[in-house]
C-alpha cells in the first residue's frame, strides 16, 4: 500500500504514512485513511518520509483533511518532508495552517 496509517492505542493520535507520488491517484487511499476511522484523532501526523513528490492535488489532499479534523482548531503535523517537499508547503503558506516539522 501507498498510504499506510497507524492508530494510537489510546486513540488520539492518527499517523497516515505516505509512499512514492503524493499526487491525485493517492486521492481515495489518503481519504479512507482518515475518513474510515471509528474515532477522530486529536492529532494528525502526516509523515512524508517516503514521499517522493507532491503536487497540487495534494495541496488538496491537505486541507481536506484539515477541514475533516477540525479547520482552525485541528492539530495536524508534516513530518519528515524532504527539503522539496518543505519548500512547496512554504511558497503554499501551508506553514501557516500545518504544523511542519
Amino acid at each position: 500500500m501507498a498510504v499506510e496509517t497507524d492508530f494510537s492505542q489510546e486513540g488520539k493520535k492518527l499517523t497516515i504514512k505516505v509512499k512514492g507520488r503524493f499526487d491525485f491517484g493517492k486521492h481515495q487511499e489518503f481519504r479512507d485513511a482518515y475518513e474510515r476511522q471509528r474515532l477522530r484523532p486529536e492529532t494528525v501526523v502526516v509523515d512524508l518520509k517516503d514521499a517522493t513528490y507532491l503536487d497540487s492535488s495534494a495541496l488538496g489532499m491537505l486541507l481536506l483533511l484539515r477541514d475533516h479534523v477540525g479547520g482552525d482548531d485541528s492539530d495536524i503535523r508534516v513530518v519528515h518532508a524532504s527539503p522539496d517537499v518543505r519548500k512547496i508547503l512554504a511558497i503554499s503558506n501551508f506553514d501557516k495552517l500545518f504544523d511542519i516539522g
